[in-house]
């Protein structure tokens, strides 16, 4: 049987934990940022980790 082959545009921006947990970056952080507090746009620096039924689409199309 083949290998299975990595989704690349998931492989672009999803990486997995060491513990196998799926990280993802914040939208909203590339313009209009003016309107944005500084609050708001440090906190959006922070990855964040896919929880439930996202989790495990994406896991689907990151086997290694």
């Amino acid at each position: 049987m083949p290998k299975m082959k990595t989704n690349k545009g998931a492989a672009k921006r999803f990486r997995k934990t060491g513990t196998g947990k799926i990280r993802r970056n914040s939208a909203f952080t590339s313009h209009i940022l003016t309107s944005k507090t500084t609050k708001r746009k440090r906190n959006l620096r922070q990855g964040k980790i896919l929880t439930g039924g996202d989790a495990k689409r994406i896991q689907a199309l990151l086997p290694y």
